[in-house]
């Protein structure tokens, strides 16, 4: 089973937000997810700077067996992209909580989200 992280909100398409209640809130995607997609090879991230939607496309995850876009969690600004993961998508698939990462977002509405627990119940992970 996938590990879902309890302190984290999901969104139904996968994605995690992280947010501490000081400034913009962490997106990534689920270990869930990462797990389906198989071995990530590349990702396109929204621009720093630019408008995310929630619910909207935001970028693209490919990896060796598909492509899946992206989706916004999360309405407001994003004030930074994680280069690393840029440069080594795999990080998706060994840290998606950690240094798998993806972008940060000065948040203006949050989507319909869902608890850790919600989330893992729906899509058989494990807390």
């Amino acid at each position: 089973m996938s590990k879902v992280v309890a302190e984290l909100k999901y969104s139904a398409e996968h994605e995690w937000v992280a947010a501490d209640g000081a400034g913009p809130v962490g997106i990534g995607i689920s270990a869930v997810a990462a797990d389906a997609l198989g071995d990530i090879v590349y990702v396109d991230l929204p621009d720093v700077g630019s408008t995310v939607t929630a619910g909207e496309t935001c970028g693209e995850v490919e990896s060796t067996k598909s492509v899946s876009d992206l989706y916004a969690p999360v309405t407001g600004e994003v004030t930074e992209i994680n280069d690393g993961v840029v440069a080594d998508p795999a990080l998706i698939n060994s840290d998606p909580y950690g240094a798998g990462w993806l972008f940060k977002v000065a948040v203006t509405e949050e989507g319909p989200l869902m608890s850790g627990e919600e989330y893992a119940t729906a899509n058989g992970g494990e807390l």
